[in-house]
C-alpha cells in the first residue's frame, strides 16, 4: 500500500505528518493498529516488532510526503527536482550515471540528477542501511523514466518511480 500525501506542511512538521500516513495505511491492514510500536534496526531503520509481516518506509520534502507498507522489505524516497551538484555526483553516482547526467541537456539534467538520487535511495532504505551503502555502487543509468511512470527488476528489486505535477520524483523499491 502506498500513500502519497501533496500537502504542504511546515518543515517541523514533516515527519509527523509522514508518521500520520503510517498510522492511516495500519489501519487498513490491521484489525487493531492502536497499540502498534516501533523499534528501530542497527542504522536506525523502523520497524514492527509485533508484525514482522509487514514492512514501512517513510519520505517527506517540502509540500508532500510518502508512506509504504509491504509484505516485503522496502525503501521510498520523494523529493522536488532539484539542482544538480557536481560533489554529490562524484561521490554517489557511477561512472555510467556521472556520464549520463552530465551529457543530459542542461534543462534536463536537474531532472535526471534527482531522479537517479531518489532511487539510490529508496534501495539504500529497503535494505535497511541508509547512505552507509556505497552508493556509487548502485547503478541506475539503465533505469528510463517513460512519461509519468516507469517499472524495473533489479538487484533482487522491483523498483517504480513516479513523476508527480512535473515537479516531484517518487522512488518506491520493494525487495523481491
Amino acid at each position: 500500500m502506498l500513500i502519497v500525501s501533496l500537502k504542504n506542511v511546515p518543515k517541523g512538521e514533516q515527519h509527523a505528518h509522514a508518521h500520520s500516513l503510517l498510522r492511516v495505511c495500519l489501519q487498513r491492514r490491521l484489525a487493531d493498529s492502536s497499540g502498534v510500536q516501533l523499534a528501530y534496526g542497527e542504522h536506525g531503520k523502523p520497524y514492527l516488532p509485533e508484525h514482522p509481516e509487514l514492512h514501512f518506509n517513510l519520505s517527506h520534502t517540502v509540500g508532500a510526503a510518502a508512506c509504504l507498507v509491504s509484505q516485503a522489505e522496502c525503501g521510498v524516497d520523494i523529493e522536488r527536482v532539484r539542482t544538480m551538484r557536481e560533489n554529490v555526483l562524484r561521490r554517489a553516482y557511477s561512472p555510467a550515471e556521472q556520464q549520463l547526467v552530465l551529457s543530459a541537456p542542461e534543462p534536463e539534467r536537474d531532472m535526471l540528477f534527482t531522479r537517479l538520487w531518489t532511487l539510490k535511495e529508496a534501495y539504500v532504505k529497503a535494505l535497511g542501511t541508509g547512505i552507509a551503502y556505497p552508493l556509487a555502487t548502485a547503478d541506475f543509468s539503465g533505469f528510463t523514466l517513460s512519461g509519468a511512470y516507469s517499472q524495473v527488476d533489479m538487484y533482487s528489486c522491483r523498483f517504480r518511480q513516479y513523476l508527480i505535477r512535473g515537479e516531484l520524483l517518487l522512488s518506491v523499491c520493494e525487495m523481491i
